[in-house]
């Protein structure tokens, strides 16, 4: 690796004089076209300024002639006299007034009046009265002026009639008419077009402008030998730069890796303080590492590190050892660990490493696995039981109806066959529960309201509810809710859990049916009581077939309500505290899937 890099260092060096010259022509080339870019800049800015500048002034020259003709009938000669007091403004070289030919008719300079405008007229903006146009001219020998011009109507020539009346009033005050003095009123036909010539010096900005190109000049100097220099100290650090950015992307390899590990990683390093860890570590032990770096692993894990500190010692490896870790107060967790210590290339101890796999999730998928295969092996034996036991049931039931039938009323004999037939009759429930449980059934799905089906489930317990004094209260959602759902299925999985939730409420309580939509579109039903409820023991084994705390229960009743439930590719939990209460809570999805209970 040092050998390749010295390579490529040694290469970029012979080459870099190339490298440099044409860096710094590129360089160059960018700072000319910025100067240029700064040239033209400079100009607009200079033009536009100049030409508001002789705009201003040629309104001002039309509001003042404009004003002294309807105020005071003024003729030619005062208009002269205005443009001749104008031009004393400073930077003002001439103001001219042409006609569309080219005849000076009037102008600051009294001698161009009756001569041909020199330079001819100007070639742009003639065809836009209203616009205000500009443009270079040369003078003289040592002088260029900025010409502003535009059309030129203190009369508007839409208002013939006022140029009309101008001149009978003029006649009629004895004012003498002729091209000296009616020269800018429109004629009756309008087409008495006249301009308006300003030039300005604009040598002020000439200077400015080239004080600025000078400043840019020095200012690109500089710049291109920063650039020059800048460019050489880049190669002379290339090789120190590519060593750099290869430990960089190796490091930054080398963090992504460990922090994206599903599995929890804890360093010491050589003097045997916390060093490294992930987030997968700080989430399996649930603890707060950052408070842990620098400080012995025995401070904030387990004693020992669970039991491996006495083999890590040795210089022993773990690999894959499995155990139940308290890594904080009343939690336990199952977890693999495997531990090795580090050593360098030169054989050196520099730490240990303490890898920590988390086994809950697979604990309790072995756990639904065992279950699963407990209840095929229950279904199957309890339809073959089934089928055995309910012909000899029947026969014992017809046996025990005839006796009954031949005792007299009243008897004991005939007290002792009717409990016969009750037992029998119980067991035959039994039995087809368990006929149930096995059977598997296709679901009858359709689209159901969820609110209905609570509420017409209420109603059926009603009446039980009424005389154990609990009452039955509904918080149901607003707006329907509907679910692509076998509704007697539900409707039995619902009477199940309010039939417990009764029982479990002999003195009296309070039944509490909620409905809700989930974020992830689900339908979340919640059925609360506040009664026995039921021990922490008891929680664990809840759904297990034949699991019951009734005296005369079977224990299948929950194990059909969450077959149904998962039947749907529903959820069902519980949460009780033994003394307040039990809730169970149903998550249903809302869409449409093919089913089957198996």
């Amino acid at each position: 690796m040092i050998s390749k890099t010295s390579h490529r260092s040694r290469t970029s060096l012979h080459t870099s004089p190339w490298i440099i010259i044409g860096s710094v022509s590129i360089l160059l080339i960018v700072v000319v076209v910025l100067a240029y870019q700064n040239y033209s800049r400079e100009k607009k800015y200079m033009s536009r300024i100049l030409s508001e500048k002789g705009a201003a002034i040629i309104k001002a020259v039309e509001a003042g002639a404009r004003t002294g003709m309807m105020g005071m009938m003024w003729g030619g000669q005062q208009v002269q006299t205005l443009l001749e007091e104008t031009a004393r403004l400073p930077d003002v070289f001439y103001i001219s007034v042409v006609n569309s030919n080219g005849l000076v008719l009037a102008s600051s300079n009294r001698g161009l009046i009756g001569t041909q405008m020199s330079g001819g007229l100007p070639e742009k903006g003639l065809n836009q009265p209203e616009a205000t146009n500009w443009r270079y001219k040369r003078i003289d020998d040592q002088r260029n002026a900025f010409e502003v011009y535009r059309s030129f109507r203190p009369v508007s020539h839409r208002d013939t009639w006022m140029g009309d009346r101008m001149r009978h009033m003029m006649r009629g005050r004895g004012m003498m008419m002729g091209p000296d003095n009616d020269w800018f009123l429109p004629s009756a036909s309008g087409d008495s077009d006249q301009i308006i010539l300003v030039g300005l010096d604009p040598q002020p900005f000439e200077e400015g402008r080239k004080e600025d190109i000078r400043n840019t000049a020095i200012i690109s100097g500089v710049l291109i030998l920063l650039g020059l220099a800048g460019f050489i100290s880049m190669f002379w650090m290339q090789g120190y730069r590519s060593a750099k950015k290869s430990l960089q992307d190796t490091s930054a390899i080398k963090d992504q890796v460990v922090t994206s590990l599903p599995v929890g990683l804890i360093a010491t390093d050589k003097d045997g303080k916390i060093a490294f860890y992930n987030s997968a570590a700080e989430r399996i032990t649930g603890l707060d590492l950052a408070q842990a770096r620098g400080k012995e692993p025995d401070s904030v894990l387990p004693s020992h590190l669970c039991g491996l500190k006495e083999s890590l010692d040795l210089g022993e490896s773990i690999n894959e050892k499995e155990m139940e870790c308290e890594f904080t107060e009343n939690k336990i967790v199952p977890v693999s660990i495997s531990a090795s210590e580090i050593i360098n290339e030169e054989g050196q101890f520099v730490g240990q490493v303490l890898i920590i796999r988390d086994l809950g999730e697979v604990r309790r998928l072995q756990g639904e696995i065992r279950r699963k295969e407990k209840l095929a092996a229950i279904g199957g034996l309890a339809a073959g039981v089934a089928h055995e036991i309910r012909n000899p049931l029947s026969s014992i039931k017809g046996i025990a109806s005839y006796y009954k039938s031949k005792f007299e009323d009243g008897s004991e004999d005939k007290e002792m066959a009717g409990v016969m037939i009750e037992e029998v009759d119980r067991l035959s429930r039994v039995i087809s529960e368990l006929l149930e449980f096995a059977r598997p059934t296709k679901l009858n799905k359709k689209l159901s309201d969820m609110n209905e089906l609570l509420k017409h489930s209420t109603r059926l317990v009603e009446q039980e509810a009424a005389a154990k004094k609990v009452d039955i209260q509904l918080n149901l959602t607003s707006d329907s809710i509907e679910a692509d759902v076998d509704p007697d299925r539900l409707t039995q999985c619902f009477l199940n859990l309010f039939l417990n939730a009764l029982q479990a409420m002999e003195s009296g309580g309070r039944l509490t049916v909620s409905s809700s939509t989930g974020a992830n579109g689900n339908v979340a039903i919640d059925i609360k009581d506040n009664g026995s409820g039921i021990s922490a023991e008891g929680l664990s084994k809840i759904f297990d077939p034949y699991f019951t705390t009734k005296p005369k229960g079977t224990g299948l009743g929950l194990a059909i309500v969450h077959k149904i439930i998962e039947a749907h590719q529903g959820q069902i939990k519980v949460r009780s505290t033994s003394g307040q209460g039990t809730v169970f809570s149903i998550a249903l999805p809302l869409g449409d899937s093919e089913m089957r209970l198996s």
